[in-house]
């Protein structure tokens, strides 16, 4: 019988990944805001040459150009999801959060992602006109979709990197991922997945407050129906993905066909 000392010592297993533990305001409030200064940081630096220069030429506000707003916006989410990361990483959550593993059903989750195409462009629709029956202005997305429309080359700009990358995926990976992750283990909000619900769409629609008041309130609407569609799809990520891929490539697509005529 070989001496116990010569064998070879057993592979300690590697340390469990952290369970669905109850998460603490303390630490809750210093991930959002380190996920929220980064973004603000990321959205910055592609303006700051514009900055500098209208304040050397006394010029007031600044000149910004169509790749340059596109560039705060991919690289704000960029920044901000490699933060999450970060986080997700220092508990051995990654996979379990960002859950863009194939699903069980393709068939199953593209006729999810259609429907909610549909939801999402209704409650565009029909939520316009509510909020100006309410007295509110309806969403205004021109400031976007001016820099959507400038040329060919910053449409494809605009639908790839800012529909398809920043919005689509990074905004799905942001709030339906890490968001409300970090909310159903929150504690006052655990078990109560309404509430986790109210809340991440009331954030999601605050990040549009550039469409104003009813902008807000609208993309609140969305915001609710796409974490109901993660809830159903059990935390998988792709219907939701796709179906906001979807919706903002059409507005863009129909945008430019507008002005072009």
């Amino acid at each position: 019988m070989n001496d116990p000392a010569e064998l070879p010592a057993t592979a300690q297993p590697s340390p469990a990944p952290v369970a669905n533990q109850s998460l603490g305001w303390p630490w809750f409030i210093l991930q959002a805001a380190t996920v929220a200064l980064v973004y603000v940081i990321g959205s910055t630096l592609p303006v700051l040459p514009a900055v500098v220069r209208a304040v050397l030429d006394n010029a007031g506000e600044p000149e910004l150009t169509s790749p340059v707003v596109a560039a705060t916006a991919i690289l704000g989410m960029a920044m901000a999801l490699g933060t999450c990361w970060l986080w997700l990483r220092s508990e051995r959550r990654v996979g379990a959060v960002f859950q863009l593993a194939a699903p069980a059903s393709w068939s199953s989750t593209l006729a999810w992602a259609a429907l909610t195409t549909g939801g999402v462009l209704a409650i565009f629709t029909g939520g316009g006109a509510l909020v100006q029956a309410m007295g509110l202005p309806s969403p205004d997305p021109s400031f976007v979709l001016d820099f959507v429309t400038e040329s060919p080359a910053m449409f494809v700009l605009w639908v790839v990197g800012v529909a398809w990358l920043a919005a689509g995926l990074g905004e799905e990976l942001l709030f339906r991922g890490f968001l409300m992750d970090r909310l159903e283990r929150l504690a006052g909000l655990r078990g109560r997945m309404w509430l986790v619900l109210l809340v991440q769409a009331l954030l999601f629609g605050t990040l549009h407050g550039y469409q104003g008041l009813g902008g807000i309130l609208v993309t609140g609407a969305v915001g609710l129906l796409l974490g109901w569609v993660r809830v159903i799809q059990r935390g998988n990520l792709w219907a939701v993905v796709l179906a906001h891929a979807a919706v903002d490539t059409i507005s863009m697509s129909l945008a430019y066909a507008g002005v072009s005529g």
